[in-house]
């Protein structure tokens, strides 16, 4: 007779512990969007390498930033028009797939999103992620299946999920993981479409060897994340730290309009906790109607959890500035105030009283 199996309070936290987490579609950027960035978002310069098949809409459309629209009755040679990526019916291989190299250095995941927005009756029906760190050298053999199926450094992030049509679906880790990759692969299985793809989780910067070297401490690619804000209404505050300065007034943080005494803000965690700064960039590219009045910045020193916006904790380094159309706006050391020898882990943009800015950038060096 076997002897029967005891299942242990730890064997039982084990289990829950390793569970993936299905998060509801009007949680996901509440989950994902106060601590984590999207590490394939095009906008960062991530790159779609292969794909099984792309029959009928392109997988070049699943890190798009901007949400997915819909134009009924519009078709191409291949069919139907959509914003996504659509792959041909009746898969001869259990899945599609699609490789993607990360638009940052590496990065460690916490969580994905699939948004089947409008694929009704051709959404996939199921997807996977893996996940692998390659150096450049090695970035060829990723392009091809038998990479995937065969190399021993691969890794599964998110096992196989079920999806529904036409809905936003978001996925927690049990934990962020503790590999970082630099290069991905969705799997739908079999075949079907998707329209966005996201994958959220934290940036694994390479920093300047030279402790002495100015880069720009709140750069997504360095590690910094925009992590909360007083409005976003026109333009998402994770916009701010993005790369280059953008094609229009939709790529950048914008805040409904006021009335009366009125100030928004924004709060970004840098890159690095002990961050001294030396110059403040803040750019209102393509804001020429609806740029802010003033500028100011506060700085906070690195803790564990993020001071509010009404902390004790924030120590003003630019008081109210005037600013301008279209322009970038440069405060270095003859205007910023408390900043020498001071060691930094947050900095809070406030704009008076509301508007438009493209980015802001934090020019420094590790203390």
């Amino acid at each position: 007779m076997a002897e029967a199996q005891v299942f242990t309070a730890d064997a039982a936290q084990e289990v829950i512990d390793s569970v993936v987490k299905s998060v509801p579609a009007d949680q996901i950027d509440a989950t994902f969007k106060s601590d984590s960035i999207d590490l394939i978002n095009k906008a960062l310069g991530s790159r779609i390498l292969s794909f099984s098949d792309e029959w009928f809409a392109a997988a070049d459309n699943l890190t798009t930033p901007t949400p997915p629209v819909r134009k009924p009755g519009v078709f191409t040679y291949a069919g139907a028009w959509y914003d996504g990526w659509e792959t041909r019916r009746h898969n001869t291989e259990p899945f599609d797939w699609v490789v993607i190299r990360l638009g940052v250095a590496s990065g460690r995941v916490k969580g994905v999103e699939i948004d089947t927005a409008f694929f009704n009756g051709n959404q996939a029906p199921e997807v996977a992620v893996q996940g692998v760190f390659v150096d450049d050298t090695r970035e060829e053999e990723t392009k091809t299946a038998k990479f995937w199926d065969n190399d021993s450094n691969v890794e599964t992030i998110l096992p196989k999920q079920e999806c529904g049509p036409s809905q936003r679906h978001g996925w927690l880790l049990p934990k962020t993981t503790d590999k970082a990759y630099t290069h991905v692969r969705l799997q739908m299985f079999p075949d079907g479409g998707i329209a966005r793809f996201r994958l959220f989780g934290e940036v694994v910067p390479v920093l300047p060897q030279d402790v002495n070297e100015i880069f720009d401490l709140a750069a997504t690619v360095n590690g910094g994340v925009a992590i909360s804000c007083s409005d976003q209404h026109f333009g998402t505050k994770d916009n701010l730290l993005l790369p280059g300065r953008g094609v229009d007034m939709g790529d950048g943080w914008e805040t409904k309009r006021s009335r009366g005494e009125h100030v928004d803000w924004t709060i970004i965690k840098l890159g690095i906790p002990d961050g001294l700064i030396e110059k403040i960039v803040v750019d209102t590219a393509h804001f020429r109607g609806n740029f802010p009045q003033k500028v100011q910045v506060f700085a906070a020193p690195a803790s564990e959890i993020a001071p509010g916006s009404d902390s004790g904790d924030w120590v003003e380094v630019l008081k109210p500035q005037k600013t301008g159309p279209d322009a970038e706006h440069e405060y270095g050391n003859e205007v910023l105030e408390r900043v020498e020898g001071e060691r930094y882990g947050f900095v809070k943009l406030v704009i008076i009283p509301d508007g438009g800015v493209k980015r802001v950038r934090v020019f420094g060096k590790r203390g």
